[in-house]
């Protein structure tokens, strides 16, 4: 994984198509309930695969972050205030899609006091009241660090608390500007020390131009932070405005760095350029 440019041209496994036709019906649905899925405005390369199985990621607290990373898609700038049926809206959309397994993340709301946290609860309330059964992933923002926004979404009793790292801390100031790498490290670090049995999960995007021995040095800051679960995937540019891929990392490279992360405690580990971190994340429980 080195920091030379590469020609955009993709590899034959990289190759998926998005098939249309399998986006309409749930499409249909999120827009009648005003809601949006991280599925298409991160314009995920597995939706029409997901929708068609009738599963998809929500994103809450609306669909303009405050940060500006390189690498997303998600529209920048000022923000509305959070819709106040939202939750609601998303746990009847859990339960006419009869999910078991739901993810819930954001975006960014650095201009909340909380940063969104109380919506994450409410929704966690929602879900667990309108569709009992149904396990529960959240994906959070890094709250600028703080202890009661992850207290408050841990108190509503999420099975999985998910926040991903997406890259090396020597990437941070190019490809996550905003962020912290330790912060976010330490918000991992903190929803084990507030409750010690929830399962955690983070995520890292490949081809952005780190070494293999910083991704390395990554899941084994991940583990000294007792994090449960990982997820490693392909970075793929959604524009010619955003940062550029500067790798391609092959199916053996992904399934050796699974290896690694399993030898070094993770308890399960999705790697391979398709996986993302909400990609077929009922396995993670399995």
């Amino acid at each position: 994984m080195n920091n030379r440019e590469i020609k955009h041209v993709r590899p034959e496994w990289l190759r998926k198509k998005v098939d249309l036709k399998e986006l309409g019906e749930l499409k249909a649905l999120f827009r009648r309930g005003g809601l949006h899925t991280v599925c298409e405005e991160a314009m995920c390369p597995n939706i029409s695969e997901c929708f068609r199985q009738k599963i998809a990621t929500f994103l809450i607290l609306g669909d303009v972050c405050t940060r500006s990373c390189a690498f997303c898609a998600v529209k920048k700038g000022v923000p509305s205030a959070p819709a106040e049926k939202e939750p609601v809206k998303v746990a009847e959309a859990v339960k006419i899609l009869g999910l078991k397994h739901v993810v819930v993340t954001s975006v960014t709301r650095d201009d909340l006091e909380d940063g969104g946290a109380s919506v994450f609860k409410e929704t966690i309330d929602a879900v667990k009241k309108i569709s009992r059964g149904t396990t529960i992933e959240v994906l959070v923002p890094d709250f600028m660090g703080h202890r009661n926004s992850v207290e408050k979404v841990l108190d509503a009793g999420p099975e999985i608390f998910a926040h991903n790292l997406e890259t090396v801390p020597s990437l941070y100031e190019k490809v996550r500007k905003g962020a912290d790498y330790q912060r976010s490290l330490g918000v991992l670090s903190m929803a084990k020390k507030i409750r010690k049995n929830i399962l955690t999960k983070s995520g890292l995007m490949l081809g952005l131009g780190e070494k293999e021995e910083e991704v390395i040095a990554v899941m084994r800051d991940l583990r000294a932070s007792d994090c449960d679960f990982l997820s490693l995937g392909q970075y793929l540019s959604p524009s010619k405005k955003h940062y550029s891929v500067v790798e391609y990392v092959s199916p053996e490279r992904f399934d050796s760095l699974g290896k690694t992360a399993f030898s070094l405690g993770f308890t399960h580990v999705e790697s391979a350029p398709y996986v993302r971190s909400s990609y077929f994340s009922s396995r993670y429980l399995a």
